[in-house]
């Protein structure tokens, strides 16, 4: 015979006791290290209802100014959300997609973006610089004055991308396509542009500067006011 109350539900029956005591656990946390409950969150994992994890699916968030330096997100979904301003130095981001997101002043310094998704993202005034972009795809997407100093992008696709005023100082491009890309005013200064195809892009003017652009391909581009343009 039980002797349970039948109004009582059983400890299997509260589904928000777990998320409740998580979140106690997090807060005592905060008050122990003497740092903000939403550090101690991201440290945990969590950032703006987002599981930060390498596969995650994190879609139509707002992770503005989110701190995940050295997050492995490999394989992770973040399409059309915000991330502007969020630190994601040093972090694993291979094969990542982050299609039509908000990328402005977003901090990749360092980062591993191995074939990663950027198509259409806006990554105005990012900091790309040392970050390897092999493989990675631009199409469509806007760079206007994004830091890509000494950055691997090998093979990177950046068809119709924007790159006005970028900075592109001394970053690998070997074979990129770079077909009707803007590039006015970038500065290309030391690049390795071996085999990369600027057909239709506009390099007004643009600095190549001691850059290889030994098989570079520069048909039917526009060149006025480039230093070291072909």
């Amino acid at each position: 015979m039980s002797l349970r109350n039948p109004g009582v539900p059983r400890r299997a029956d509260r589904p928000a006791a777990r998320p409740r005591a998580r979140i106690a656990v997090l807060a005592a946390l905060a008050l122990m290290l003497n740092l903000p409950a939403a550090t101690v969150a991201q440290r945990a994992g969590m950032v703006g209802g987002c599981d930060i994890r390498r596969g995650t699916l994190c879609t139509n968030l707002n992770l503005n100014g989110a701190q995940l330096a050295g997050a492995n997100l490999a394989n992770s979904q973040f399409t059309q959300s915000d991330l502007s301003d969020a630190d994601l130095s040093g972090a694993n981001l291979n094969e990542a997609n982050f299609a039509s997101t908000e990328l402005r002043g977003t901090d990749f310094r360092k980062a591993s973006m191995v074939r990663i998704n950027l198509r259409g993202a806006r990554l105005n005034e990012a900091k790309l610089a040392g970050a390897n972009l092999t493989n990675a795809v631009f199409q469509n997407a806007d760079l206007s004055k994004a830091d890509l100093s000494g950055s691997t992008l090998a093979n990177a696709d950046f068809s119709n991308a924007r790159l006005e005023g970028a900075n592109l100082q001394g970053a690998d491009l070997q074979r990129a396509n770079l077909r009707a890309a803007k590039l006015k005013g970038a500065s290309l200064a030391g690049a390795k542009l071996h085999g990369a195809n600027f057909t239709r892009a506009s390099l007004i003017d643009a600095d190549l500067t001691g850059a290889d652009i030994d098989q570079a391909i520069f048909l039917n581009a526009q060149t006025q006011g480039c230093k070291g343009c072909p």
